[in-house]
């Protein structure tokens, strides 16, 4: 089964910029800790105050949609909900 990675970046509105910020070392913390997780980094765009690029990498498909699940309940899921993603998730060879 192919390891699965998820490129890309997301834009926090102006409003959610302070709470995000705040929560995002939990957030990969967390996500770090998760079983099947082999790589977890969002970076704050040196470019863009607002921007943070992502890069995950998870062991299987499998692993990647527990990820996705555990995120959309998590307090990182409620607090954004107002942030755009931009996102390509790809199987890695």
């Amino acid at each position: 089964m192919p390891s699965v990675a998820l490129e890309g970046y997301i834009v926090v509105p102006d409003a959610d910029l302070v709470e995000v910020t705040r929560a995002l070392e939990e957030h990969i913390r967390l996500t770090r800790q998760e079983k099947g997780c082999t790589s977890f980094s969002v970076v704050k765009d040196p470019e863009s105050n607002n921007r943070f690029n992502v890069y995950e990498e998870f062991c299987s498909r499998d692993a990647f949609e527990l990820h996705q699940q555990r995120v959309a309940s998590s307090k990182w899921g409620r607090i954004t909900v107002n942030v755009e993603r931009h996102y390509r998730i790809f199987d890695l060879e």
